[in-house]
């Protein structure tokens, strides 16, 4: 990874410097770049020094690199009195809008000390759209480098196959051309709308809304249980006057205990008179869940995970007739729009969620808006005026079943019981 080479090169040619490599997650820098940094190292025999507990590898002349995650706004102020020489971010198409305040109000002025430099990194997202985007397509004070997967020098050796052969294989399998938007966004680098690549349809201008209509609402609350760490809450609202299920409130937090969590389901629970909570139950989540129950008398009911990718359809098929609605600020719009299929995992079998980018939020969504009753709604008859034809047939027609009801009640009184 061309990434890796340059921030061990800056380490060990500038003295008791800081370099940082950030991505959305700790987890995921210790997949992405951790590995690459310790093979550069035994290849070139560098004698760095690697502190698995904080991600760090230490140079010889004192200077230090950190792999790191920022995966909301809270982590990006442990960034700050860093003295830093080089920073890359990765994935930059995938973080959400608080990258800005990371960029602005954490990193340049880090990098000032030493004239450092920071360079943002990663693959065109499915819709062109957002502060990487911009970056690179419109900001001019940004340098712009671009490449694909044919300036890989090291797929041949590795794989034993040539670019295009390897890429020929990739259409072949997918049932794809060329110019596929999945293809040119991931192996040719370029923009493309790909929605098709996103697990969720958002659109905000058929889901969005900026208040909740008048109505006599019933209130529901899906919890997603820590991936990473991470709790979701996510409220729901419908009604029987009204054929649209909303979100009107959201919670992802980080690194919080037990405690923490049942203090924010039962704000919740107050604010709205929640009249059910799902709960993701799997793994961890089932003993947490029934410590709830035991504990705080809580009810909780389990989340439907067996047939996930069916209720994501359906899920989608209300986003597309706009019977549920997000506020297009909500970090559920904002992360419906980076949640990815695994193409290359994926068979027209069964569809397989990258792992590149996750949300809690989405899946806390999921859960409890498929026990939602919204789909139930009726619209209401629109009275017919007295005397038109229209009328005289629908009270022809009510007439004769009265008429036909009242002879069988009749008939039923008077039949003999022997």
């Amino acid at each position: 990874m061309s990434c890796a080479a340059d921030l061990v090169h800056t380490a060990i040619n500038n003295p008791e410097v800081v370099c940082l490599y950030v991505t959305l997650s700790r987890n995921n820098a210790k997949k992405i770049i951790w590995p690459e940094l310790k093979r550069i190292n035994r290849r070139f025999s560098l004698k760095l020094t690697f502190n698995e507990s904080d991600l760090s590898a230490h140079a010889s002349n004192g200077s230090i690199i950190y792999c790191s995650g920022a995966s909301d706004r809270t982590e990006i102020e442990k960034f700050r009195g860093l003295a830093l020489k080089k920073v890359y971010i990765d994935e930059g198409q995938s973080f959400p809008n608080y990258i800005v305040d990371l960029i602005d109000d954490v990193l340049t002025p880090a990098l000032m000390d030493y004239a450092g430099s920071l360079s943002l990194i990663g693959t065109p997202p499915p819709i062109p759209a957002g502060f990487f985007h911009k970056v690179a397509t419109e900001d001019n004070e940004w340098s712009k480098h671009h490449w694909t997967f044919f300036d890989n020098p090291h797929i041949l050796d590795k794989s034993g196959t040539t670019h295009q052969a390897l890429l020929d294989r990739e259409l072949k399998r997918r049932g794809v051309s060329l110019d596929h938007p999945s293809i040119q966004r991931e192996w040719m680098g370029k923009w493309a709308n790909d929605t098709d690549s996103l697990v969720y349809h958002y659109d905000s201008e058929k889901n969005g809304y900026t208040t909740l209509p008048q109505a006599k609402w019933t209130y529901m609350l899906g919890v997603d249980i820590g991936y990473e760490d991470a709790d979701a809450l996510a409220v729901i609202a419908f009604s029987e006057t009204d054929p649209n299920t909303y979100l009107v409130e959201e919670t992802v937090t980080k690194r919080q205990g037990l405690t923490e969590l049942v203090e924010q389901i039962e704000s919740v629970r107050k604010k709205y008179a929640i009249t059910k909570i799902v709960m993701d139950t799997g793994g961890l989540g089932k003993k947490i869940a029934e410590e709830i129950i035991r504990r705080y008398k809580i009810p909780v009911i389990a989340a439907e995970k067996v047939r996930k990718v069916e209720y994501i359809e359906l899920m989608n098929d209300a986003l597309r007739s706009g019977r549920l609605r997000a506020k297009a600020g909500s970090r559920f719009a904002q992360d419906a729009m980076k949640v990815e299929w695994d193409l290359d995992k994926s068979t027209p079998d069964k569809r397989v969620i990258s792992k590149r980018f996750h949300s809690d939020i989405c899946e806390a969504l999921l859960y409890v808006w498929r026990d939602s009753w919204s789909f139930t709604y009726e619209k209401p008859k629109q009275a017919l005026k007295y005397g038109t034809k229209q009328w005289q047939d629908e009270e022809a027609i009510r007439l004769e079943e009265e008429a036909e009801k009242f002879f069988l009640e009749q008939e039923e009184a008077n039949k003999d019981p022997f």
